[in-house]
């Protein structure tokens, strides 16, 4: 791994303890944004191996790692000199972990005063169920945002994990630890950044929890207008059984959708009217499964009608738009996400293969002294 990185957090040095889900991922985005990330591995690999073992993990990427048994006193006091040494150290272990281990924010912060501290868990380190389990679809469903998610009538539908764990839990890591380098740019002093999981979906959720306070959004689902209870945000089957993603919100987006389907606005209720989205989205449904997906992608291609092609994972790194942009890259072999966002000044470096070879103390040592 090099140690001369691009990006904006060139020469920022962080300790990643192993896990799994939002603090790898987080620590993922630091290493893209050009910080110099050692991971403190357990001494036989990670924890839980989610694919074929030998598979390269493509979230770790750029950066190497160093086997740390914390259970001895050798390596919790390895962990600690490289503690002294680094700005930020992440961790994603359940609450009390780290401090049983001797290795919590008190003995780190006062090796290193000016260290931000960044821990994330599902449900915070207090409250009555700190040291319970779970997992994304348990903290999105305490917040109320998973009851909103799916269609009336069924089970609320879980958006893969990239609400919880991701969204509400690495982002808002993410953006603690960055607010606490500022802060520390100003006190020199360091903190303990606490981000939870159901804190960070809840803070996702704020848009609906406003529209529900001024009495404009139901906790029905499918009653509301960007959870697929207007016909006109909402996805539709095509001829190929493949779907497009039609958000027309916009009064002159939904004369061009109208235009698009070719469906006379004077034959369909006001957009707004609740009572004609029955049959709104009755005509909207038999007309569009009346094309392929690509027909229509071409009929709406350059018309403000917010009409777009829903797109597989392996589809959507070859779509033109995206492939311009380079928003997907392959890295030996594998299709990954590009780092993101853009900076114009000090650019992010390529994506580097995940390296399984591990560092030495010396190694790190050397270079953080």
């Amino acid at each position: 791994m090099t140690t001369e990185k691009g990006g904006p957090l060139a020469g920022l040095r962080v300790l990643e303890l192993a896990g799994l889900g939002p603090a790898p991922h987080a620590a993922m985005v630091l290493a893209d944004l050009g910080a110099d990330v050692v991971r403190v591995d357990r001494p036989r690999g990670r924890a839980l191996e989610l694919g074929n073992p030998g598979d390269a993990d493509a979230v770790l990427r750029g950066r190497r790692s160093i086997p740390v048994d914390l259970k001895e006193p050798e390596g919790r006091a390895l962990l600690l000199d490289l503690a002294e040494h680094a700005d930020v150290m992440i961790e994603g272990l359940r609450p009390g972990v780290v401090e049983r281990l001797g290795v919590g924010p008190q003995e780190c912060l006062a090796r290193n005063p000016r260290l931000v501290f960044g821990r994330i868990t599902g449900w915070g380190q207090d409250g009555p169920l700190a040291r319970d389990v779970g997992h994304d679809i348990n903290y999105i469903g305490l917040t109320g945002a998973l009851h909103a998610m799916g269609r009336a009538g069924q089970a609320p539908a879980p958006p893969l994990n990239l609400v919880g764990d991701f969204g509400g839990g690495s982002m808002l890591l993410l953006v603690g630890v960055l607010a606490a380098l500022w802060e520390r740019s100003l006190s020199g002093r360091g903190q303990v950044v606490d981000a939870a999981m159901v804190d960070g979906t809840a803070l996702l959720s704020q848009m609906a929890m406003a529209l529900r306070g001024m009495g404009v959004w139901r906790d029905q689902r499918e009653s509301n207008l960007l959870d697929g209870g207007a016909p006109f945000y909402d996805t539709y089957e095509c001829a190929d059984r493949r779907y497009v993603a039609v958000g027309a919100l916009e009064p002159q987006f939904f004369s061009a959708l109208l235009d698009g389907l070719g469906v006379d606005a004077t034959e369909l209720g006001a957009q707004h009217d609740r009572a004609g989205w029955p049959e709104m989205r009755r005509r909207f449904t038999t007309t569009f499964a009346s094309r392929t997906r690509e027909e229509w992608a071409a009929r709406f291609a350059g018309a403000e009608a917010c009409v777009t092609p829903v797109l597989t994972f392996a589809e959507a790194a070859e779509h033109p738009h995206l492939a311009a942009r380079a928003t997907y890259v392959e890295v030996d072999g594998v299709i990954q996400s590009a780092p993101a966002p853009r900076f114009s000044r000090t650019p992010n470096a390529p994506p580097e293969p995940v390296d399984g070879r591990a560092l030495t103390a010396a190694e790190i040592l050397a270079r953080w002294a």
